[in-house]
């Protein structure tokens, strides 16, 4: 076997982990994932976990940023349909973030939303990567911004967001469909005046 073909086994192994840690972090929170469950649902071994990485801190590090790459991906994917379809950026964020896929996509969507108070636990390394995906959230949103939203409207409409999403995953049925609606309804009316909030 060539180095190559031994390095390109690698990568494909350590994308598999981090696929595994990223969709446990988000479905299970920091304590609920467990390596030898990781490498499990990767297909490998335990015993190869550390030529990977130094500890599981640094597994949950990465992860997160994974976790938040894929969903941040997938989410300008969705917002680019609806862009196509007319809607502004910042209405097609706010509607894709508050759907209902959003919030079944437990250990897919936003982890931000997922690890909630989560974020600040751990080693400095896991701290800064939760810092980072808080920040690219905020960013995310600062980008869809209309013209003249005021300072500060990122950080006020993307805790809206996190929020609405948490609280929306803790109830069922009319309860949670109110949650999403309302917040979309204030959220356009605010940012958004003139455009239809359903």
């Amino acid at each position: 076997m060539t180095t190559d073909t031994k390095q390109a086994r690698r990568r494909q192994s350590h994308e598999r982990i981090l696929d595994a840690a990223a969709s446990a972090v988000c479905r299970d929170g920091y304590a609920g994932v467990g390596v030898a469950t990781v490498m499990k649902e990767a297909g490998l071994t335990h015993g190869g976990f550390y030529a990977h990485f130094s500890s599981r801190d640094a597994l949950l590090a990465e992860a997160v940023e994974h976790a938040g790459t894929r969903s941040m991906a997938r989410m300008r994917e969705r917002m680019a349909r609806q862009q196509q379809g007319g809607a502004s950026p910042l209405r097609a964020l706010i509607d894709e973030y508050l759907s209902d896929p959003h919030v079944a996509a437990l250990d897919a969507g936003c982890p931000v939303a997922a690890l909630g108070a989560d974020l600040r636990r751990g080693e400095p390394a896991l701290r800064d990567a939760s810092s980072r995906r808080v920040q690219q959230l905020v960013q995310l949103v600062g980008q869809a911004l209309p013209a003249g939203s005021g300072e500060g409207a990122a950080l006020v409409i993307a805790s809206t967001l996190v929020g609405a999403l948490q609280m929306a995953r803790v109830l069922d049925g009319d309860a949670r469909e109110a949650v999403l609606r309302e917040c979309r309804a204030a959220l356009i009316a605010r940012y958004l005046p003139g455009d239809n909030p359903n």
